[in-house]
């Protein structure tokens, strides 16, 4: 990946929301974002998810229409300057990896599936460069077609970050889909989200803030319904909320909904979306809530910059990952040293050549050791568990997984089925495990010796090792680790000679 943005001209962002397929593409400079288009289409992929979560050919059919069409403006930028994010209904379908393999040759870059804290921290991130830098704490909602994110930040940091699996396509599968709006039905939804809250009201209110925004259609939406009801200018207020509810009520069905400031194509889901803001300016006694053009896409971009700049949140994540655990950092160190230092000489070989694989392998060797925090026994699958289950800002659900089964994978047997579980870049990441797990044992004597030169020759299936003449006999720990080390390799149908 470059190291400035400069020498990308273009950098974009596709946010794949169970509402909305949102694209933005910008020019960087000096740091900052300069938007030159916006596209935007209703795809309600979330519609398309039945009771077993399968989501229907007909939704990936309607996604895939839609990137096509993005698809054109992307075309030619280099990998590393398009970031394309999935959310809820793509967290939520059991057969994503149907969608995300069609919309990967479709598009040419790799779409990543966020969690719904990440999904929170780009979101507050994209809010807070769109709006003015006030001092004091702010609350940031986004009301999302399958998720709510909810996020209590200062200037550019967020402090809390939630996420609750409700949404306006979700609620109106479940309590308008027939388009009938009633009383009975709207309470249901109402008292269905204030159910949602109660998880999160506690610590959001203990933290307090100054100020409240919201992001996203549903919010800009209500907020424009108000003004035109003549009791605000823009923004969401309890007055407005009743005066609107009242009015939703009365007209009692969406195809009537032709309210100024609500767009025909989102009549369907307003009423799912004005129950759910109702209940968050309920539950956290709210009185305004401003909108903000900002959102996960402008996050999702200048996450990217951030990046570009080696302001790297994910390298953030792993040093408080490190400290949490006591990890030994010069043992970390080391071992990332010689694991980068092997992939060099054997990149070209085993086609190791890509950014994600440096990446990975730097991220695995700074990691290997957090098990150890809970117990020595089995301390690679209690490390393992950690990074798959932890919240990890800055990483795709993708990359937790492949780091967790790296590290999972760095000593003793080697699970190979769950590599291949990762298609074609399985190959690439069982590479990668081999070149962990050889940085690891040949420090294993954690810095207490000089350590020799050693080349490395490496075959499709084979990784050959030369030391030093006489060094090994020398040596006999380090001899012993690898002859077992070999052993543990022919499981995999992988020759280790060392010599």
């Amino acid at each position: 990946m470059p190291t400035t943005a400069k020498q990308f001209p273009l950098i974009a962002a596709i946010d794949l929301g169970s509402n909305s397929f949102h694209m933005v593409l910008a020019k960087a400079d000096h740091g900052e974002i300069r938007i030159l288009e916006r596209l935007g289409e209703k795809v309600q992929l979330a519609a398309g998810l039945d009771e077993e979560r399968q989501l229907s050919e007909e939704a990936m059919q309607r996604g895939l229409d839609c990137l096509r069409r993005f698809g054109q403006l992307i075309q030619g930028l280099p990998q590393g300057a398009v970031r394309i994010v999935g959310t809820n209904a793509l967290r939520e379908a059991r057969n994503r990896a149907e969608f995300i393999r069609r919309a990967n040759e479709l598009l040419g870059h790799q779409v990543e599936v966020i969690s719904g804290r990440e999904e929170a921290r780009l979101i507050y991130l994209g809010v807070s460069h769109s709006i003015a830098d006030t001092p004091g704490k702010r609350l940031v909602v986004d009301i999302g077609g399958g998720s709510t994110e909810f996020i209590v930040g200062q200037r550019f940091e967020p402090l809390l970050r939630e996420s609750l699996q409700m949404g306006c396509v979700s609620y109106t599968q479940r309590y308008f889909r027939d388009g009938k709006i009633t009383p009975a039905r709207y309470a249901q939804a109402y008292t269905a989200a204030r159910l949602e809250l109660m998880s999160i009201e506690q610590g959001l209110q203990r933290l307090g803030w100054q100020e409240s925004v919201g992001a996203s259609g549903t919010i800009r939406a209500v907020g424009l319904a108000i003004k035109a009801g003549g009791l605000g200018n823009g923004e969401i207020n309890p007055e407005g909320l009743a005066w609107l509810k009242r009015k939703v009520f009365k007209l009692g069905e969406v195809d009537k909904l032709e309210i100024d400031g609500i767009k025909p194509d989102r009549r369907q889901i307003f009423p799912a979306g004005l129950a759910i803001a109702e209940a968050i300016f309920d539950a956290l006694d709210l009185q305004r809530m401003d909108h903000s053009e900002g959102a996960l896409r402008e996050g999702v971009l200048y996450d990217l910059l951030g990046r570009h700049h080696h302001e790297d949140v994910r390298e953030r994540t792993l040093g408080a990952l490190m400290e949490r655990y006591h990890v030994d950092l010069q043992q970390a160190a080391r071992v990332e040293a010689k694991a980068l230092q092997a992939l060099e000489k054997v990149a070209e070989a085993w086609q190791l050549d890509q950014d994600w694989h440096s990446d990975l392998l730097q991220w695995g060797a700074r990691v290997h050791e957090i098990g150890l925090d809970i117990a020595h026994y089995q301390y690679h699958k209690h490390g393992a568990y950690l990074i798959e289950h932890s919240d990890l800002s800055g990483f795709s659900r993708r990359d937790q997984l492949m780091l967790a089964l790296l590290v999972r994978g760095h000593r003793r047997n080697i699970p190979k089925d769950r590599f291949a579980e990762f298609g074609d870049d399985g190959v690439q990441l069982l590479r990668l495990c081999v070149l962990l797990r050889f940085a690891i044992l040949f420090h294993h004597i954690r810095g207490t010796q000089e350590m020799p030169k050693v080349q490395l020759k490496a075959g499709p299936q084979s990784l050959d090792l030369t030391f030093p003449e006489g060094w090994l006999a020398a040596n006999p720990l380090t001899q012993a680790d690898f002859e077992q080390e070999a052993e543990w390799l022919t499981r995999i149908n992988f020759v280790l000679t060392v010599r």
